[in-house]
C-alpha cells in the first residue's frame, strides 16, 4: 500500500466504536530484556506486537537467547546473566528501544558484537555511546561517530557511574538502568535535565522492581543492583500511545470509543493525553473490556496550550486536532522530538502549512491556528506517528492522502485495518 486514501467519516452517534491496540512497545521491550537475563522462564502475557519488538526478538536469536511465541504472549527462556553467543551480528532495524537497551546491556555483561540498523536509524544520534566508551567499552564506528553501524567489544564496565541528560533522550537513561539490573554489579546513574522524573524513567524503575532488581534513589542519582529473582509471568499493558489516536476520535467527532485492554492506572506517560481530552469534555469510564471514551455532546473544543515534554509522542495527535479547535494551540517542551524518527516539529509545520493551516514553530514549541485544512498529501517522512496522527484530519475532511502508510508497521502493524472498522 503506497498511499492511504480516506473518505470522509460520517459518524453514527448511537454506536460505540471498538478497537484493538497492540501491546505497549515501551513496556514489552523493557520486559523482554529483563526476562532474557532472568534465571528461568518468564511468560510475557501481551497483545499483538509489531516491528520494533520483532527487531528485539531477532537479536535474541542471534545471541542464542531462546523464546517461544504463544497465542497470548511470549515465553522467554532466561539465560541468567549470560549470553550464549558472545560473538554476534545484531540488526536493530528501526527500533529505538532495541538500539539503546541492547548495547548498554551487552556492554555490562561482555562480548564482541557488530551492530547494524536500517537507514533511518543510522541518522539518529547515539551520543550516549560516549558514556559506554568512558566505562572501558571499545566501540568502532563504521560510518559516522556515535551512530550505527558500529562494532562493540566489552569485558564488562570498568567504571560503574554514568551521567545522562534526560533532555536528549530518556531512553539512554533507561538503557543504563536496565544494564544495572542484568549485569553482575551495581550501577549508579546520575540523571540531569528536565525529565529526571519523566514517565519513561519511572516506568523503567517500576519494571526493575517487578523483575527483582533493587534500586535506591537519592535526588537525581539512581543506584541499581543486579536482579535476584524474577516473575514467572508478567502482563504487559495495551499500548496507550496507539490507543490515543482512537480516543482522539471521540473529541473530533463527538462519538463513543472503546479500546480493549486499556486501563486508567497505566504506567505509560501518554495516559496524560487522556486528561487533556477529559478537560475538553470527553468522559472516560473503566469497563471490564477496556477504557470507554464518550464524546457525545461535544460540538467544539479548545486548542492545546500545554507542555507535552513528558508525553511527547502525542504532540502529533494534538497537532492533527488543532486545526479543528476553536482557539489556537501552543505545544511546548518538545525540542527532543526533532531527533526522533524524523524532525517531528518540522514534519508538523511542513504538512500543516501545505494544507493551508497557519503554523509557527521554534526549537522547543509549535503554534497552530484553527483553519479548515485544504486537500493534499501528507508526507509521513517514513515516521509511523506522522501517518497515524494525520489520519484524524484525513477522516474529518475526506480530502487527504497519507503517503507511505506501511511505516505504521514499526509499532502498529494493523492500524489501518482498525481504522476501517469506522466504516463497517
Amino acid at each position: 500500500m503506497k498511499s492511504a486514501i480516506f473518505q470522509r467519516f460520517i459518524p453514527d452517534f448511537e454506536k460505540t466504536y471498538a478497537f484493538d491496540a497492540p501491546a505497549s512497545k515501551s513496556i514489552l521491550n523493557r520486559a523482554l530484556l529483563l526476562a532474557a537475563f532472568s534465571d528461568g522462564d518468564v511468560f510475557l502475557k501481551c497483545a499483538s506486537f509489531a516491528e520494533d519488538t520483532h527487531a528485539f526478538l531477532n537479536c535474541f536469536t542471534a545471541l542464542g537467547i531462546r523464546y517461544e511465541n504463544r497465542p497470548n504472549g511470549i515465553l522467554i527462556h532466561g539465560t541468567g546473566k549470560k549470553i550464549p553467543n558472545q560473538n554476534a551480528t545484531l540488526n536493530v532495524m528501526n527500533a529505538g528501544t532495541c538500539a539503546r537497551f541492547l548495547p548498554a546491556a551487552l556492554s555490562a555483561i561482555g562480548g564482541n558484537y557488530d551492530f547494524t540498523a536500517f537507514a533511518q536509524m543510522k541518522n539518529r544520534p547515539m551520543d550516549f555511546l560516549t558514556e559506554l566508551k568512558k566505562a572501558g567499552v571499545e566501540i568502532d564506528f563504521s560510518e559516522k561517530e556515535n551512530a550505527f553501524p558500529f562494532r562493540l567489544r566489552s569485558e564488562g564496565f570498568k567504571r560503574r557511574e554514568f551521567t545522562v541528560d534526560t533532555d536528549t533522550s530518556t531512553q539512554f537513561a533507561s538503557a543504563l538502568l536496565l544494564a544495572g539490573a542484568v549485569g553482575n554489579a551495581a550501577l549508579r546513574v546520575n540523571l540531569t535535565g528536565s525529565r529526571t522524573e519523566g514517565s519513561y524513567v519511572l516506568m523503567t524503575l517500576s519494571l526493575l522492581s517487578a523483575f527483582g532488581a533493587e534500586w535506591t534513589r537519592n535526588q537525581n542519582t539512581v543506584t541499581v543492583f543486579p536482579a535476584k529473582h524474577f516473575p514467572k509471568e508478567f502482563e504487559v499493558e495495551t499500548d496507550v500511545s496507539a490507543a490515543c489516536y482512537f480516543y482522539a476520535l471521540a473529541l473530533l467527532f463527538g462519538i463513543t470509543i472503546l479500546v480493549r485492554g486499556v486501563k486508567k492506572n497505566s504506567l505509560q506517560g501518554d495516559i496524560r493525553f487522556l486528561e487533556l481530552l477529559e478537560r475538553r469534555g470527553v468522559r472516560f469510564t473503566e469497563t471490564e473490556t477496556g477504557l470507554l471514551a464518550d464524546g457525545s455532546g461535544i460540538s467544539s473544543f479548545e486548542g492545546f496550550q500545554e507542555n507535552f515534554g513528558d508525553f511527547s509522542d502525542q504532540t502529533l495527535t494534538a497537532a492533527a486536532l488543532a486545526p479543528f479547535a476553536s482557539t489556537p494551540s501552543r505545544i511546548t517542551g518538545i525540542g527532543h522530538i526533532r531527533r526522533q524518527e524524523c524532525d517531528r516539529i518540522e514534519a508538523i509545520r511542513k504538512n500543516l502549512t501545505a494544507l493551508g493551516v497557519p503554523c509557527l514553530c521554534g526549537e522547543n514549541y509549535i503554534e497552530i491556528s484553527p483553519a479548515k485544512p485544504n486537500g493534499g498529501t501528507i508526507e509521513t517522512c517514513h515516521d509511523h506517528r506522522v501517518a497515524m496522527a494525520f489520519t484524524l484530519p484525513a477522516l474529518k475532511t475526506g480530502t487527504l492522502v497519507i503517503d507511505d502508510p506501511e511505516c505504521c508497521k514499526k509499532t502498529f502493524d494493523g492500524y489501518f485495518d482498525e481504522i476501517k472498522k469506522l466504516f463497517s
